[in-house]
């Protein structure tokens, strides 16, 4: 991953179909939809302050947020068949 950019991964459960619509349309601005809920972007840890911040504004009591940073080591041992490849595997990203 480039400079100090890790890739980060959202994930959430959101029950009410307009919270989910607004947080999925929040998330689709700034990273790439991998599966249903699920979303994944390199991202500097001010990138994903930010963008936590946001979701959580939109978030119920009943709804859950998760938020994972994998390091390049990670992402290395980590594997995918299918779909969308892992951002480093891209060999760029557009925001």
């Amino acid at each position: 991953m480039a400079g100090n950019r890790q890739l980060t991964i959202f994930s959430y459960d959101i029950r009410d179909d307009r919270r989910r619509r607004r947080v999925a349309g929040l998330l689709e601005d700034q990273m790439v939809r991998v599966q249903y809920s699920l979303f994944e972007a390199p991202m500097t840890p001010e990138e994903t302050g930010i963008l936590r911040e946001a979701v959580q504004a939109e978030l119920a009591a009943e709804d859950s947020l998760r938020i994972y940073v994998l390091t390049s080591d990670c992402v290395a041992r980590s594997f995918q068949a299918g779909g969308v490849p892992f951002p480093a595997e891209q060999g760029y990203f557009l925001f």
